[in-house]
């Protein structure tokens, strides 16, 4: 486990100084989904400091065993508005809000817990039928009614490209979304910032931190393959 995390982080940092990029800029979220707690534990004591969960119940489990590990947790699955109070309470950053709906469930539970949510909007740039997201011509218009909401706070985007054998397939996307990242900066939307884009996993990461990626998403190159 050990080994794998920093082959990773070096990957990373790699990755980040050959397009002249602070590799301090880039952050690895472990993706933990469907690994025991006993594993996540190892993971944390390897040096992983963020943890990415997709499924809320697995992820309350974990973290009812693990709340006191020096972690961050991350949510990066589809989110359903009627788990958002679970949510609230155990996420530091949750990856893929993309509708009104949602955003006001976690500011509602999020004022419940005396908490502002931080929360990335999720872009479904490939206008994939199978992925959510809301699509790219959407986005300005969410996050500009979200940015009214005094609980949720938004941190920027993410996205999930096709999957293709070739990374380099990817970039287009990633180009994309790091664009739109900028059309909305231009927009200065008040209470919204642009700093984290959440995009890139093992296949592709490092395309994905050429074009701009904050936080890379990665589960198999760590953990192994999923079970």
């Amino acid at each position: 486990m050990r080994e794998n995390l920093e082959r990773i982080k070096k990957r990373i940092a790699d990755a980040a100084t050959g397009c002249g990029r602070d590799p301090e800029c880039v952050r690895l979220v472990a993706v933990s989904k469907t690994v025991d707690a006993d594993r996540v534990a190892e993971a944390i004591d390897s040096g992983a400091v963020i943890l990415g969960e997709n499924y809320i119940q697995e992820a309350r489990d974990k973290f009812n065993t693990l709340y006191d590990r020096p972690v961050q947790w991350h949510f990066i699955g589809h989110l359903q508005s009627n788990k958002a109070k679970y949510a609230v309470r155990m996420f530091d950053l949750i990856h893929s809000v993309d509708s009104l709906k949602l955003a006001r469930a976690l500011d509602k539970e999020a004022r419940k817990n005396d908490k502002v949510q931080e929360i990335l909007i999720q872009v479904n740039i490939s206008q994939e039928e199978t992925k959510s997201g809301i699509e790219e011509t959407g986005a300005v218009d969410l996050i500009t009614q979200i940015s009214r909401l005094e609980n949720v706070r938004v941190k920027g985007l993410m996205t999930m490209p096709p999957f293709f054998d070739a990374p380099e397939q990817a970039r287009p996307f990633f180009r994309q979304l790091a664009r739109l990242r900028d059309r909305i900066v231009d927009r200065n939307v008040p209470g919204v910032s642009m700093d984290e884009l959440s995009m890139g996993m093992t296949g592709d990461f490092e395309v994905a931190i050429n074009e701009g990626a904050t936080l890379v998403r990665i589960g198999t190159a760590i953990f192994g393959a999923r079970q």
